[in-house]
């Protein structure tokens, strides 16, 4: 089979010709048809997870695919030949990944059907960081009228993060690039703040060019703070000064592992560093919300498989890169 390897931690992924894996009992063998691709990917290739779980060299990486089931193996009842199905797969011995023709998965790891309304490039681009930002909004318990702060909101935890935490009713507030301010407004933001520039949605008229911080420009239009602090994307240092707009009493999460917990236990601040633990349960309430034009799935590009070998860890990214298989 087609497939993209990396020979050792740290080495450029190339494509190769791979035997095809069969599944053995309580296993599902799934001919992919899209892969999605995250900044892990990159991560696990250069070796993160060398001391924490075991891996198969040459290895196959990719964590999010979607596709049809071609194979169940013994025991395997839930799921038959033929349904469409997606999943989040870090399965050890790491190295058995979704930037392939075919994978062989367990029946009792991240996976769940797909629905007709939603294609495989979707499914696809939703569970890892469609999974994150659900976990996250389920964690700061967001709810009606709450001030949600994303930072970070462009790329593909971020954008499906704005979208969620609107749907809880939180009263959203993202950050973009200058140019990328008409698609937070569509993704459900109600105001966005801009690198080096202020946009106030309701009143488009009052944005002016400015050397502000985010959190000076948020301290413009919620001079009474907020209650929510999303931050996927800033150094402690950065974390540190967002940190400032958060209401004693209030929620903070980093994704990239920038938090005090001393500082914000001080302040009655929960959250935290934060780490994803959802799985199949999450996956289909995510799928159900795409399936019903709640949610919308942002992809930035459909690239083939080849093209993997460029588009792993590539930076600015809005929204997902799905590989089309």
């Amino acid at each position: 089979m087609r497939a993209i390897v990396v020979p050792e931690f740290g080495a450029r992924p190339a494509p190769a010709d791979m035997p095809k894996p069969e599944p053995g009992p309580g296993q599902v063998q799934i001919e992919l048809e899209a892969a999605g691709v995250n900044p892990f990917d990159k991560r696990i290739i250069d070796g993160f997870l060398k001391d924490r779980m075991p891996h198969d060299f040459p290895m196959i990486p990719g964590v999010d695919g979607a596709g049809s089931i071609t194979a169940v193996g013994a025991g395997v009842h839930d799921f038959q030949v033929g349904e469409r199905v997606v999943g989040k797969f870090l399965i050890p011995p790491v190295g058995h990944g979704t930037f392939a023709e075919y994978i062989v998965v367990p029946v009792d790891s991240a996976l769940a059907k797909v629905p007709d309304e939603v294609t495989a490039i979707q499914a696809a681009a939703l569970p890892t960081a469609g999974i994150t930002a659900l976990d996250l909004v389920h964690a700061a318990k967001v709810t009606k009228n709450r001030t949600v702060l994303v930072v970070g909101a462009a790329g593909g935890v971020g954008s499906y993060l704005v979208q969620l935490a609107a749907l809880a009713g939180g009263h959203v507030i993202a950050t973009a690039r200058p140019d990328d301010t008409d698609r937070m407004i569509r993704l459900g933001a109600a105001e966005v703040v801009n690198y080096g520039r202020m946009t106030v949605t309701d009143s488009p008229t009052h944005a002016e060019a400015s050397e502000l911080s985010v959190a000076d420009s948020v301290r413009i239009t919620v001079p009474g703070g907020i209650d929510v602090l999303f931050d996927l994307v800033s150094p402690p240092t950065g974390f540190a000064d967002n940190l400032s707009l958060v209401q004693d009493g209030g929620v903070a999460f980093t994704t990239v592992g920038s938090a005090d917990d001393a500082a914000l236990t001080a302040r009655g601040i929960t959250g935290g560093n934060f780490q994803s633990s959802g799985g199949a349960a999450e996956l289909r309430e995510l799928l159900r919300h795409v399936g019903n034009g709640d949610l919308v799935v942002p992809i930035d590009a459909t690239p083939p498989l080849e093209a993997a070998p460029d588009v792993i860890g590539a930076p600015g990214a809005r929204g997902k890169t799905v590989l089309v298989i």
